[in-house]
């Protein structure tokens, strides 16, 4: 498979279905769909983009607005972010991500966070972050995984602190194994 048959696009009440397959196909073991919808049904502050190919989901990602309190502008937490396995390898989540971090730059973003897996995420320019902090601490063998890039044209500002997130995200189980 090829990125070029897949459309990029923010999703929108009809990708519903397709989100709660895509996330089923891709996570079996985790529910990650309840984190998604109550995302998906905040007022403001997400975006939400879906890949697409032949008319069905093929992937999606969310970032979340946060902010460290006393800090001059906003930050943004990627995540979730699946990719449908007979899709995956294809370059389907780096085009969702950067589709993301575009939007966001747009939007004022200073920085994106991420907890996830630092081999994948590094190779889409995220490093290992230590002045902003989860909202719970991580295990000792997590530190890696919490991580941060600059959204492009955007230039870096120090920016220490706790990140803040809606209250979707503060279930301390998405945050621990």
């Amino acid at each position: 498979m090829r990125t070029s048959d897949v459309v990029v696009r923010r999703s929108d009440g009809g990708d519903r279905v397709g989100l709660d397959l895509l996330y089923r196909d891709a996570f079996p073991n985790e529910p990650l769909m309840p984190l998604v919808e109550a995302l998906l049904d905040l007022a403001e502050g997400v975006t939400s983009l879906v890949a697409v190919r032949d008319g069905c989901v093929v992937g999606h990602v969310m970032f979340t607005r946060g902010r460290v309190a006393g800090s001059d502008g906003p930050l943004a937490l990627l995540g979730p972010l699946a990719v449908a396995p007979s899709a995956q390898r294809t370059g389907i989540g780096r085009a969702l991500v950067a589709a993301g971090l575009s939007q966001l730059a747009r939007c004022g973003v200073l920085r994106v966070l991420v907890l996830g897996d630092p081999a994948y995420y590094g190779r889409l320019g995220f490093v290992t972050e230590t002045d902003i902090r989860p909202l719970y601490e991580l295990p000792l063998d997590w530190g890696p995984a919490w991580q941060s890039t600059t959204p492009p044209g955007v230039g870096t500002l120090a920016i220490r602190g706790r990140l803040e997130l809606p209250a979707p995200w503060l279930d301390k189980a998405l945050w621990s194994p």
